[in-house]
């Protein structure tokens, strides 16, 4: 391993070790608590080996997902999966017990009278953190929603009145989110005869482990006009070149900043994709290079910041993915109220901007933490009318 490598992983696993180390400290207060509850006579060493062997849990898988190797479904099951829930505990309830402990060391401060830290917040936070983390972790993620959308675009031949896309985004298969998965996700997308299927990104994780499965995913898709797909930023975290070459061996089309004439009941359409913003290597203008004036255009588009760039050159619809709606939502605010709004404005569903308009799909993996409370995994169904 090259030398710079080499440096940035030891920063990584630095950076992830004290973050860790930060997160458990009200976890070792809060089985100290819940320990002393059942009259442990040795709760305060148990609390503190038990925030040190769970933190450093945490380092090593987080240091293992890149690149994402191969791993046994049992070996998931029985270690990985358990301490991904737990550290979610540990992060949910680092916020409570910060928010419960900062006035209770203000008024010592000021008032300069011993006061006692609110261990009982710190448990109940590991606690509902611990049924949240399971919960998003064991079931929400692996239910998904098919969400249908009518589009009307300003300009849109209307013999293109009623065409369906089956727009997927963001797969992430790998280690933590299986083929089999990806498969079932294809046989629903299938099951609504599409005319027209598109893959937004990020079909694996990291490394090359798991590109012949993405393949097999992307290659169980089926649709009239045929399967599209655009590059994310983790597609670039392995050998993007031979993660090409498998999808098209598959049947997919990959668009890296080209575009091509769709055909429908006669009438036609500019498809285009760009590379991802991430390797600095979207390139909008190439994409739209040949585009006949006035032809109603469709952009795939990982990131959805190209937004503003696409619509001031006049393309009708933007399809994009990467946010994963925050992961953590609000139930029934999803698209308003979630993690991702902190890094961008186009968060989760539609935004218009003139005659263009953006959707950006919650996708379906999990990247991170393999957790999804509220921001459900999504297959979108979008029929394209006339405005």
């Amino acid at each position: 391993m090259p030398r710079d490598s080499r440096n940035r992983r030891r920063a990584f696993a630095c950076g992830v070790a004290a973050v860790a180390t930060l997160a458990h400290v009200p976890v070792a207060i809060a089985v100290v608590t819940m320990l002393r509850r059942f009259g442990t006579s040795c709760s305060i060493p148990v609390g503190i080996a038990w925030a040190i062997f769970m933190g450093g849990l945490f380092t090593v898988v987080a240091l293992r997902s890149f690149p994402d190797r191969r791993t046994s479904p049992r070996a998931a099951a029985l270690w990985v999966l358990p301490c991904s829930i737990e550290a979610c505990a540990a992060f949910f309830a680092l916020f409570p017990s910060a928010l419960a402990t900062l006035p209770v060391l203000l008024c010592e401060v000021a008032c300069r009278v011993p006061t006692r830290l609110p261990t009982e917040v710190y448990s109940w936070s590991y606690a509902v953190g611990l049924a949240l983390s399971a919960y998003g972790t064991l079931v929400r993620r692996r239910r998904v929603r098919v969400v249908k959308r009518e589009l009307r675009i300003a300009v849109l031949d209307r013999r293109l009145d009623g065409l369906c896309i089956a727009h997927l985004s963001d797969l992430h298969i790998g280690s933590l989110t299986p083929k089999s998965w990806g498969l079932e996700w294809a046989r629903i997308a299938t099951r609504h005869a599409p005319d027209l299927v598109v893959v937004t990104g990020d079909l694996i994780t990291s490394g090359t482990d798991y590109l012949d499965d993405a393949a097999d995913v992307v290659g169980a898709l089926r649709a009239q006009l045929g399967v599209f797909v655009s590059l994310g930023n983790h597609d670039h975290f392995g050998d993007v070149l031979a993660l090409m070459s498998k999808l098209t061996q598959s049947g997919a089309r990959v668009l890296r900043n080209e575009g091509t004439v769709l055909e429908h009941r006669g009438a036609r359409l500019w498809l285009a994709g760009v590379d991802d913003t991430w390797p600095r290597r979207a390139d909008l203008a190439l994409a739209l290079a040949g585009r006949p004036d006035g032809m109603t255009t469709l952009l795939l588009s990982h990131d959805p910041r190209i937004f503003a760039q696409a619509a001031r050159n006049d393309v009708d619809l933007i399809l994009s993915g990467h946010t994963h709606a925050g992961q953590i939502a609000v139930p029934f605010a999803v698209e308003t109220l979630n993690l991702s709004r902190l890094t961008t404005p186009y968060s989760a569903g539609l935004y218009h901007q003139g005659r263009s308009t953006l959707y950006v799909n919650s996708g379906l993996g999990t990247t991170g933490p393999p957790i999804r409370i509220g921001a459900a995994p999504e297959i979108t169904l979008l029929e394209l009318r006339p405005s």
